[in-house]
């Protein structure tokens, strides 16, 4: 029954009649199956403190922000104002960025594969984590998976055909990586390069298509470099406290990290690969760097943004994460399938789109075994606790004063999980633009530490020493099972 099931697929996606049709479909039904699989598998365990610092961050619109660009908190707000705050359709967002990746690789390998190819190197992505199990953390690195993906087929459309079409939408794609993360100067860098190494590039930077490029890239950038000189490129001081002037050796292991880890992510479709048509060790080089021009850009364009970040870390001296390579695999399927010798039969296919259908079916029917091992291994409560606690700080609040809750501030992940789930919608203070002193008095603020947490609490009963101090203690249950108690300081400060 499943062979037959994906055999119609199949004959589906081979159909130009029914192909997009078919492959939209495909994607929808990958999106829900693992925002369910999201939704029950981490049910006991809250949002991550990414999902919830983006939340703040989007309750405080700007062209920027203390830590990271501002597109993956503008996204959240736009989503969250048609879509209710709720942990599914959070999921759903997350879920929809590697989507959109697919489908940009769908449309990339339009100019690399036949279209049986095109069909197993859409399923091989789908067996590489970083599009179900690490999208499923909304983050500035989630949302860089469908913008490194387009920016990626419009620049190689651009530089095929040096449309000048293609070559806007290339900076604004580029432009919108960016204001998504500054790593993604990897990715342009790496294009650029390609460029460079390819034959054509002389009939492309004498044409338009760079400078279109380089001029929408520059225009639709250029609010944030204001904001970034206005505020002292604060972001860039946060990435070189954080992962910046460490010591060679530092810097080695963690290129070490990132090849080994990202190669690791990508192992199952290799492996797949090599078992359904193994090249030989002369033919294996061919498919890593090809003669053919078409497939040496892309090539050039896949393994240029993969190791630029090696050179950058040993010669900048930072600390470098194979996660950070999710963004970069839309070329992966062109790389292994591309080279003519690698021949893709019908059988191959039906069997890669049943593994495609059957590993989130089986995470699906897993996730609450996952569920309940995360709550017995004691999840982190400012994640866990987090709707708990803005239940009771709201409820503490409203003894006090019946106008809505303004402000939250005291420690960071905590205020972030209360202004994510409180029903006033507040504003965060840490990591913030903070308001001014008149304002913050005008609407009062609520203040919450870990009770164990003495410098947060008495900062928190200094910083307002008329503050009503209140102590609580939540507990988590989940599916009857009794979760690890925990001790807050909540300090309420009434609005004057």
């Amino acid at each position: 029954m499943a062979s037959r099931a994906a055999g119609r697929f199949r004959h589906a996606l081979m159909d130009p009649a029914q192909r997009e049709g078919a492959v939209l479909l495909a994607l929808a039904f990958y999106v829900v199956l693992w925002t369910i699989y999201g939704t029950i598998a981490k049910g006991s365990q809250g949002l991550h403190p990414d999902m919830t610092e983006l939340v703040a961050w989007s309750r405080d619109l700007s062209l920027g922000y203390l830590k990271h660009p501002p597109l993956a908190a503008w996204i959240v707000r736009g989503w969250f104002e048609l879509m209710p705050l709720t942990e599914t359709s959070y999921y759903l967002l997350a879920m929809l960025m590697p989507a959109i990746a697919l489908w940009f690789y769908w449309r990339v390998s339009e100019d690399f594969l036949d279209i049986e190819k095109r069909v197993v190197g859409l399923a091989l992505l789908t067996l590489i984590p970083f599009f179900n199990f690490h999208a499923l953390k909304y983050n500035v690195n989630t949302v860089l998976m469908p913008l490194w993906a387009a920016t990626t087929f419009w620049f190689l459309r651009s530089y095929r055909t040096r449309s000048t079409l293609y070559a806007a939408l290339a900076g604004i794609g580029a432009a919108g990586c960016m204001l998504g993360k500054y790593w993604s100067v990897f990715l342009l860098a790496g294009l650029f390069v390609a460029a460079l190494i390819d034959t054509r590039r002389g009939q492309y930077f004498r044409s338009w298509a760079p400078w279109i490029t380089a001029a929408v890239g520059a225009a639709v950038l250029a609010p944030h470099v204001y904001w970034l000189v206005l505020n002292h490129f604060a972001p860039f001081t946060y990435a070189l406290m954080v992962h910046g002037e460490k010591p060679l050796s530092a810097a080695l292991s963690s290129v070490v990290g990132y090849l080994a880890g990202s190669i690791g992510y990508a192992a199952i479709p290799v492996i797949i690969v090599l078992a359904m048509a193994w090249p030989g060790p002369a033919a294996l080089g061919d498919m890593i760097w090809p003669a053919e021009r078409d497939r040496r850009l892309a090539a050039a364009a896949f393994w240029a943004v993969f190791l630029l970040p090696v050179i950058g870390a040993l010669a900048g001296g930072a600390e470098i994460t194979s996660l950070w390579s999710m963004p970069c695999w839309t070329l992966f399927p062109v790389l292994l399938l591309s080279r003519p010798a690698v021949l893709v039969i019908a059988a191959d296919t039906r069997r890669l789109l049943i593994a495609a259908v059957v590993v989130p079916l089986v995470m699906l029917i897993a996730a609450p075994l996952f569920a309940i091992q995360v709550f017995r291994a004691g999840p982190s409560p400012a994640s866990a606790q987090a709707q708990l606690l803005a239940g009771e700080v709201e409820a503490e609040w409203h003894k006090v004063t019946p106008r809505p809750l303004r402000f939250v501030g005291g420690d960071t992940n905590l205020a972030y999980g209360v202004v994510t789930y409180a029903a006033d919608r507040p504003r965060a203070l840490p990591g913030m633009a903070q308001p001014d002193a008149s304002e913050l008095a005008r609407n009062g603020m609520a203040l919450v530490c870990f009770a164990q947490d003495d410098g947060c609490v008495n900062a928190a009963q200094a910083s307002s020493p008329d503050g009503r101090r209140v102590e609580a203690d939540i507990v988590r249950n989940y599916l009857g099972m009794t979760g690890k108690p925990q001790s807050y300081t909540i300090v309420i400060v009434a609005p004057k």
